[in-house]
Parts: C-alpha cells; structure tokens; sequence
C-alpha cells in the first residue's frame, strides 16, 4: 500500500475480463495509436464531461473501463500564501474506487505498456472549498455496471460520474511533506492544524 502515488507509478486496477481481476498499470494514460510515448501527452485525468467524446478516451471509454481502488486522495487548496494539501476519504475509511480508463501500447517488438486514467467530476459540497474538480468515485452498486463490457453506451455511463455524496466523506489538511514523492509513509494522512 502506498500513501503517496504519484503520476508514473505502477498501481492496481481492476478491468473485466471474465472474471475481473487486478492488473498492474501505469498512472498516466497512453493511448495505443501514439507513434512514440514520449511524444504524447499522459494525462492523469479524464474530464467526465467529455470523456465519451474525446479523441484520447473516447474508445477506452467503450471498451475499457476500470476501477482504480483506493482509501482515499491528495488534493491541493490554494490559499493566500500555498498550496495547501487536503487527504480525502470516505467517512469510515472504507475502500472505494475511482472510475478509470485504460489502454495498452505495444512498441515495434510487441511489448505492451498498460496505462490508466482517473475520471473527474464537478465538486461536490466538501470538497468545492478546495478544489473545482473531484475524481469521480463509484458507488459500490454501480462498479459491476461500470466495468460491464456490453455497456457502452454514453447515456447509461456518463450519469455513474456524479459527485460523490459530500455527507459520505471527510476531508482534513496535511503536511506539505506530501508534495515530496519520496515520502511515504501512513504519517502522511495525519491530520495537520492550519
């Protein structure tokens, strides 16, 4: 388990595959049409609002969906004089997973690079104070539809990437000692005093 993933960093995600199960994947989505992956842009994100339309998600989002499990997230608020880090989770500290996409590069000789995205949303309640986008966090009864490999239609995707309820998380600021990838460590959640 890691308390500071950084883009980059290979991490568990769960895809379907009859039956679904975890693979080891990239942050930092590579599409496979790119000629050469240092010339493409590896964004970490995917904004739900164009997510099916999109030239870079639009086919992973018919096709390969994932879920990205966690305990919970960084998000920075920016005051006056920093960026203040927040750790967000949900209330209970229970795991949980963002909706993602994911693709497979393969070089010349075929070997595969696989790669990952996290969906945003617009902010619910807690976390708009901090930040104006949100990773889109599925719904426990919502994960089977999401990875479900004959859905793949818009309509019945795009309305699983609300805002996750705010009553149903918590959100409390860091140490700053977060934003150095090299640490990690369970004090990095710690609650700080601002």
């Amino acid at each position: 388990m890691s308390f500071n993933v950084t883009p980059g960093m290979a991490m568990p995600v769960v895809i379907s595959q009859s039956p679904n199960h975890l693979e080891l994947m990239e942050w930092g989505f590579l599409p496979r049409w790119a000629k050469d992956p240092k010339d493409v842009r590896r964004p970490i994100n995917a904004r739900a609002e164009t997510v099916a339309t999109s030239r870079m998600f639009g086919s992973a989002f018919r096709s390969q969906r994932c879920l990205v499990p966690a305990r919970g997230f960084y998000e920075w608020q920016q005051t006056s004089a920093r960026k203040q880090p927040y750790w967000i989770q949900l209330q209970g500290n229970e795991l949980f997973a963002f909706a993602g996409l994911w693709d497979a590069w393969a070089d010349r000789q075929g070997r595969e690079i696989r790669t990952y995205t996290i969906i945003t949303t617009e902010p619910n309640a807690l976390m708009a104070p901090i930040h104006h986008r949100m990773p889109a966090i599925l719904r426990r009864e919502d994960e089977e539809h999401w990875l479900n490999p004959d859905q793949t239609e818009g309509e019945r995707l795009l309305p699983l990437l609300r805002p996750y309820p705010a009553s149903e998380m918590a959100a409390w600021p860091v140490s700053t000692a977060v934003n150095n990838p090299r640490n990690d460590s369970p004090a990095l959640v710690a609650s700080v005093g601002q």
